[in-house]
């Protein structure tokens, strides 16, 4: 037996040992792919219904929004009428407070009070004349 040959058999030995010694991990990682391939194949049986219930879900809430736009739509013209109402009477109010603050100046000063004290007097005497 010659050099290259002995160097032959000791490379296709070393080879067969690289060989054997990769077996095992590549025999795991085979377990290791198989149980990822079934768990993928279950993610996926299940996300379906998911799916399915999550688009009806989604179908819902779409409808829900468009009674709630309706709803809103409702108040605002409900809202456009009661301000529609509320103008003139806030034009009224500001009148009345006009009115009042006229009379509480008149009232406040001497001739007011002189004025006010000479009706309270004809009426007091009116009202004893009608006894």
């Amino acid at each position: 037996m010659s050099g290259t040959e002995i160097a032959a058999l000791v490379a296709s030995g070393a080879f067969a040992m690289l060989v054997l010694v990769l077996a095992v991990p590549i025999l795991r990682l085979r377990r290791t792919v198989d149980a990822t391939t079934d768990m993928i194949r279950e993610v996926t049986a299940r996300t379906g219904p998911l799916l399915d219930n999550v688009n009806q879900t989604v179908g819902e809430v779409n409808t829900t929004v468009g009674q709630i736009q309706t709803t809103l739509d409702g108040i605002n013209l409900q809202l456009v009428r009661v301000d529609a109402v509320t103008g003139p009477l806030s034009a009224a109010a500001a009148n009345v407070a006009k009115v009042a603050t006229a009379v509480t100046g008149a009232s406040n000063s001497p001739m007011g009070k002189a004025a006010t004290l000479a009706f309270g007097i004809r009426r007091a005497l009116a009202a004893r004349n009608h006894r």
